[in-house]
């Protein structure tokens, strides 16, 4: 089938037997109806991919967070209104249990256009042809800010094994030719190029060297955010004003409150978190924001290149003490499911260094 995957694959290596591959001891892939695995796609599906979205942001290059489930966009609800962490972009996920239709097509560009989205994701079980060349011509004809994607969600078993989830992107924006159409800046600055390779460089370690993200893609701006696991609660890096480098964990919900009440939970146990994170933290309520942050600082620029190295290495130190402590910490919290205050937080494992 073009496009697509065979209903069944044969794994070969060796003779054939009896006009039939010799297996050799490798099993029979095949896909199965997606709706075996989820029924509906209302109540089975969207809920599943809710608290699964680090399957497809994985496929994506991206770090996702749920935002809200059947977000309003006037009298319609889009499926999944969904954060990329690392940009800090809206993302709108439409999904179906079958084969697209024009009708999903059109909701996809009302979402996208009613939360000013930069990424739009149409997720299905069949992709038909017109409709993915449909979002090939969107991506040909949009500027670098904004994405389309078209993903197959598949079901596949080998023999009778139990039933794996498969992503399979159909339609994605062409780096080649999103490169050739001018955005309205111009494109990075120096500096911007600076913060770009920088960026592209602590995402690539942090995921193959410390399975701290699976983020794949740098942005030419002056911070990274990235998911913690915790709806809410997210890691940073940023040059921040007067030559200063920050790492960070940040706590911002829609809900003010809850933002409030695990900052003041977190900063209740301070000079045990503290002790076991090994530095001196800052506490900061930011003021008339609704988000919180608790962070560590140092001298430094994405001027200064001869320092750069130092400050990553700094950077992903620091990085991967706060989810030790403050992240795990956090998720403990939260997992209390109200005000109420856990005991005291025990001692974190050795520091990393």
């Amino acid at each position: 089938m073009a496009g697509g995957i065979p209903s069944v694959l044969w794994w070969s290596f060796g003779d054939r037997v009896g006009g039939q591959p010799d297996m050799g001891g490798f099993g029979v892939l095949k896909r199965v109806d997606v709706r075996e695995l989820w029924p509906k796609e209302a109540s089975d599906f969207t809920p599943w991919l809710a608290q699964n979205l680090s399957l497809l942001g994985e496929v994506l290059g991206m770090d996702l967070e749920l935002v809200l489930i059947e977000a309003p966009v006037g009298a319609f609800s889009l499926d999944l209104l969904v954060r990329d962490v690392g940009g800090n972009r809206t993302v709108v996920i439409e999904n179906q249990i079958g084969p697209t239709d024009h009708d999903h097509l059109g909701k996809l560009l009302t979402y996208a256009a009613g939360h000013e989205a930069a990424v739009a994701v149409w997720i299905a079980a069949s992709f038909r042809e017109e409709h993915r060349q449909a979002l090939d011509w969107l991506n040909g004809r949009s500027d670098a800010t904004m994405e389309f994607f078209g993903v197959v969600v598949e079901a596949l078993q080998i023999d009778e094994s139990r039933l794996a989830c498969n992503f399979r992107p159909v339609a994605f924006p062409n780096d080649w030719r999103k490169a050739k159409v001018p955005t309205t800046g111009g494109g990075p600055t120096p500096k911007g190029q600076a913060h770009l390779a920088f960026f592209q460089e602590l995402v690539d370690r942090l995921r193959t060297q410390y399975a701290f993200t699976k983020a794949q893609k740098g942005q030419p701006q002056n911070w990274y955010y990235f998911t913690s696991g915790l709806n809410g609660l997210s890691y940073g890096v940023t040059f921040a004003l007067g030559g200063k480098v920050r790492v960070e964990a940040v706590i911002e919900r829609p809900d003010a409150a809850w933002n409030s009440w695990m900052f003041d939970q977190l900063r209740a146990e301070r000079s045990t978190l503290e002790a076991n994170f090994g530095e001196v933290l800052e506490w900061e309520p930011l003021e008339g924001k609704q988000s919180c942050r608790i962070a560590v600082y140092r001298p430094g620029s994405i001027d200064e290149a001869p320092a750069l190295a130092e400050i990553m290495d700094w950077a992903i130190q620091r990085l991967l003490r706060l989810k030790a402590v403050v992240g795990k910490r956090a998720l403990a919290l939260a997992a209390a499911g109200g005000p109420t205050l856990l005991p005291a937080a025990p001692p974190a494992d050795p520091l990393i260094t």
